[in-house]
C-alpha cells in the first residue's frame, strides 16, 4: 500500500485521484485544496481518506505528492515540501509548462526527488465536479525527470502512471515545452483568435453566430477553456509559443499569397498534405493501447432518434463514452458518432445496431 498526497483537487488532480482509487483501492489518499467544499465532496465520494491543511505533517508519510494547483502556487509550495518529504518520496506536478518548475526544483536542490508530469488530457470544464477516473485513460502522460532522479525511482513512477491506464512518455522539460507549444498551446491561441475574429466580423443580427456549424464548433471548442489558465501558460512558455507563432504567421502569409494569386496547385497541396498528416494521427496502433473505439451511423432527423439508440445500447448494458451528431462532407448526410470505452463494447454495439437495421460505418 502506498500513500499519495494531492495539493489541489481540480479537474486533473481530481481525475488522477479517482483513477488511483479505481485501480488501487487500498492506497491511502490525502489531499489539500483551498476550497473546503471540494475536499468535502472528495471525502463524501470516498476518493480521499484524509483532509489536510496547507502545511500538514501527514505529507511526510507520502510516497508520491501530486502538485495540481496553479503553477505559481506549486512553485511556492516546493519550498515547504523540501522540508517535509522523506528520501522515499517523489514530488510531481501536472502543469502544462515544465521549464519554469524545473528551474525552481534545481534552485532548491530537489532534483533527486522531483519528476515533472503532464497528462495530455483535459476538458474545457474545470473543477472536481467534472473530474472522472477515465480522463487520463489511454492518454499520453509526459514525464520529465529531474536531472539527478535515480533510475529505479523513475521506472517505478512510470509503472505507476501506466497502472492508471495512461501511456507514460519520458521527455526532457525543454522537449516538452517546445512540443506542447505546437500541439497544445498554439491551437488554443488559434481557437480563441478565430472566435474573436468571427465575433468582430459578425453583424448586429449575428448571422455568423447563428449558422456556425459543427466544424466551427469542433475546432473552437477549446476556446471555452479557463482564460486564467491559458493566460498563465502563455506567460510561462513565452519563448516557445512566440517561435511557433512566427512559423504559423509565415505559413498564413504564404496561404494568403496562394489565395490572392489563385495558385491552385499550392492550395491543393496544402489541403492534401494536411489531410494525410491528420489522418495518420488517428492510426489505431500509435500506442500500446488503442485510443478510440468509435462507430458512425445514419440516423433519421427526428425527435427522439438519439435517445432511441442510447436506450438500445443501454438495454444491452453497453456503456457510451461520448455521443453526438457530426456534419461534414465525409458523409453525405449528418451522422451520429458514438464513442465507447472498450473495443468489445464497440463491436457489440455495432452488431446490435445493424440487427436493428441501422447503417453502421466502422473506421
Amino acid at each position: 500500500m502506498k500513500t499519495i498526497g494531492f495539493i489541489g483537487l481540480g479537474l486533473i488532480g481530481g481525475s488522477i485521484a479517482k483513477a488511483i482509487r479505481k485501480h488501487h483501492p487500498d492506497y491511502h489518499i490525502l489531499a489539500y485544496d483551498q476550497k473546503r467544499e471540494t475536499l468535502a465532496a472528495a471525502v463524501s465520494a470516498n476518493i480521499i481518506d484524509g483532509v489536510c491543511e496547507a502545511k500538514d505533517e501527514r505529507f511526510r508519510t507520502c510516497d508520491y505528492i501530486f502538485l495540481c494547483a496553479p503553477v505559481e502556487f506549486n512553485i511556492q509550495y516546493l519550498e515547504y515540501l523540501k522540508t517535509v518529504v522523506g528520501s522515499q518520496c517523489i514530488v510531481t506536478d501536472v502543469g502544462s509548462v515544465k521549464g519554469i518548475i524545473h528551474k525552481e526544483v534545481e534552485k532548491l536542490g530537489m532534483e533527486d526527488s522531483f519528476i515533472g508530469g503532464h497528462p495530455m488530457a483535459g476538458s474545457e470544464k474545470t473543477g472536481f465536479e467534472h473530474a472522472n477516473d477515465r480522463l487520463i485513460e489511454n492518454a499520453y502522460y509526459i514525464v520529465t525527470p529531474g536531472g539527478e532522479i535515480p533510475l529505479d525511482k523513475l521506472t517505478e513512477f512510470t509503472e505507476f502512471i501506466a497502472s492508471l491506464g495512461a501511456i507514460p512518455m519520458v521527455l526532457t522539460a525543454e522537449e516538452h515545452d517546445f512540443i506542447t507549444a505546437g500541439v497544445s498551446h498554439l491551437p488554443h491561441i488559434i481557437a480563441s483568435a478565430l472566435v474573436n475574429l468571427v465575433n468582430m466580423l459578425d453583424n448586429d443580427l449575428e448571422y455568423m453566430k447563428t449558422i456556425a456549424a459543427g466544424g466551427f464548433r469542433d475546432i473552437t471548442r477549446i476556446a471555452s477553456s479557463s482564460p486564467v489558465m491559458w493566460q498563465q501558460i502563455c506567460l510561462e512558455n513565452q519563448e516557445n509559443i512566440s517561435n511557433v507563432l512566427d512559423d504559423f504567421i509565415r505559413m498564413l502569409i504564404q496561404i494568403r499569397c496562394s489565395v490572392d494569386n489563385r495558385e491552385a496547385e499550392n492550395l491543393y497541396q496544402m489541403f492534401a498534405s494536411s489531410r494525410d498528416y491528420r489522418d495518420s494521427i488517428d492510426v489505431v496502433d500509435n500506442g500500446p493501447i488503442r485510443k478510440a473505439y468509435v462507430l458512425y451511423l445514419d440516423i433519421a432527423d427526428e425527435a427522439g432518434g438519439i435517445a432511441t439508440i442510447a436506450t438500445i445500447l443501454a438495454m444491452d448494458k453497453i456503456s457510451i463514452k461520448n455521443i453526438g451528431i457530426i456534419h461534414n462532407r465525409e458523409f453525405e448526410e449528418g451522422v451520429l458518432k458514438i464513442e465507447f470505452y472498450e473495443e468489445d463494447a464497440m463491436e457489440r454495439g455495432a452488431a446490435l445496431l445493424k440487427k436493428r437495421n441501422y447503417i453502421v460505418y466502422e473506421r
